[in-house]
């Protein structure tokens, strides 16, 4: 009688396992329940999310290296900002060129 409970926990664990290991599979090929892209070549991320309060959050998204700037609430949602150039809008890239005897 032991035999056969042991025999169900041994199929369960196979069963669970396989699950766990398609999942992973079907996750490294990009099918991980949104459309399939490369790894690496998405258009649309989120750079930054600042919470405003409890109700708002302000979020930076960046699109084909396109930034925009948009208030996130609970019933309505707002753009601050468009059109932001994500290069242009790294200072820290310029500061090097405005030190004395860089090179440009």
């Amino acid at each position: 009688m032991g035999d056969i409970y042991w025999r169900f926990v041994a199929a369960l664990a196979l069963v669970v396992a396989l699950i766990f290991a398609c999942a992973w599979i079907a996750k490294r090929l990009g099918l991980g329940g949104r459309m399939a892209t490369p790894r690496g070549k998405r258009r649309l991320s989120i750079q930054e999310v600042l919470p405003l309060d409890g109700k708002r959050r302000l979020v930076l998204v960046k699109r084909d290296e396109v930034e925009h700037l948009v208030v996130i609430g609970l019933n309505s949602d707002l753009v601050v900002e468009t059109g932001i150039n994500a290069r242009a809008a790294r200072p820290e890239a310029e500061f090097g060129a405005m030190l004395p005897g860089a090179s440009a």
